[in-house]
């Protein structure tokens, strides 16, 4: 009978740490999820996922800018429940904290004394497909000229103007 607790007991251990391993399919390095498959409300292949995020914090999440993390995230979510990249269109309105995450990586040492850890991530979301919009507003006001940007960043107008835009598209917000 102790023999077959313990069983039951491991195989219970181990299913549990199974569903807990935290990858990163889509988005190498960023964004980890794990796979949980007998949950509600899982990615439906059948949508077209048209997203706005609303990036605008300077808080860091496993070393990157919090707003990026969660694209990463997104990213990773839908890949892993099989939706295709042709499927996913995502848009990123940066401003407000996080317009600094999106310096090129001699202005962010200039600024931080230290390199950008959002450069990498930038890279892989604008292979992706991901349209990385920061706000003119913010950048002017914290005097940002185009040349101090990521070059996978392009300059809007306004983070209002691509939130409002994008959302009158059928893009839903994600905050």
């Amino acid at each position: 009978m102790k023999k077959i607790i313990f069983i039951t007991f491991l195989f219970m251990v181990t299913q549990f740490a199974t569903a807990q391993e935290w990858t990163t399919p889509i988005i190498e390095g960023y964004g980890k999820i794990t796979e949980l498959k007998e949950v509600a409300v899982q990615p439906d292949v059948s949508m077209d996922y048209k997203i706005v995020f609303d990036v605008k914090d300077d808080r860091e999440m496993e070393g990157i800018n919090i707003g990026l993390f969660k694209i990463a995230r997104m990213i990773n979510l839908l890949g892993a429940g099989g939706i295709s990249p042709d499927k996913v269109h995502i848009v990123a309105a940066i401003h407000g904290g996080a317009t600094f995450a999106v310096l090129n990586d001699n202005k962010y040492q200039e600024k931080y004394e230290k390199s950008n850890p959002n450069t990498e991530v930038l890279q892989l979301l604008k292979d992706y497909g991901v349209e990385l919009l920061v706000c003119g507003q913010a950048t002017a006001s914290r005097k940002i000229m185009k040349k101090d940007l990521n070059s996978n960043v392009e300059v809007a107008l306004s983070a209002m103007m691509v939130l409002a835009n994008y959302q009158l598209q059928g893009y839903s917000l994600m905050p």
